[in-house]
């Protein structure tokens, strides 16, 4: 559900839970070039890999660089998740109350309630600089043309 966004147009807002239950909206994150990863469940071996190879890159990307994950899951599952894996560098955020970021970016499965598979890149300036809507929700992302991404929006 929800129109997809492409690559140019400027990021729709949208209102998310941390995982201390205050909300942010993506004027919160501006500043910075952000990687946004929308996953069905942080709970799931694919999105447990995804998230963990992120976070295994957010080392080295930089202090200009905010790598976010945003899910269904509830805040307190999300909490949970990254003390027992050990994700420190990846900030991730619950859809769970509104579904705004499933709506407004084109990635909410209306039949199960989940996000689907998908990675953003948006600039400092709240443009969208890349974008992956992954087909098979058991496969991966490419994560090379991701983090390509982000460097570019560095650079510029």
């Amino acid at each position: 559900m929800g129109s997809k966004v492409a690559v140019g147009q400027k990021a729709p807002d949208f209102k998310v839970l941390g995982n201390d239950l205050a909300e942010v909206s993506l004027a919160d994150t501006s500043g910075k070039v952000r990687l946004i990863a929308s996953v069905p469940s942080l709970d799931t071996p694919v999105c447990d890999l995804e998230i963990r190879k992120f976070n295994q890159e957010a080392v080295s990307l930089g202090p200009d660089v905010e790598v976010y994950t945003i899910s269904m899951d509830l805040p307190f599952a999300q909490k949970r998740w990254c003390a027992a894996a050990g994700v420190d560098r990846v900030k991730t955020y619950s859809d769970h109350r509104e579904a705004s970021f499933g709506l407004g970016w084109g990635v909410l499965v209306k039949e199960l309630r989940l996000l689907q598979r998908a990675v953003f890149v948006v600039d400092r300036n709240d443009i969208i600089r890349y974008t992956e809507y992954v087909k098979e929700i058991a496969d991966q992302p490419d994560y090379a043309a991701a983090l390509n991404a982000v460097k570019d929006a560095v650079g510029s």
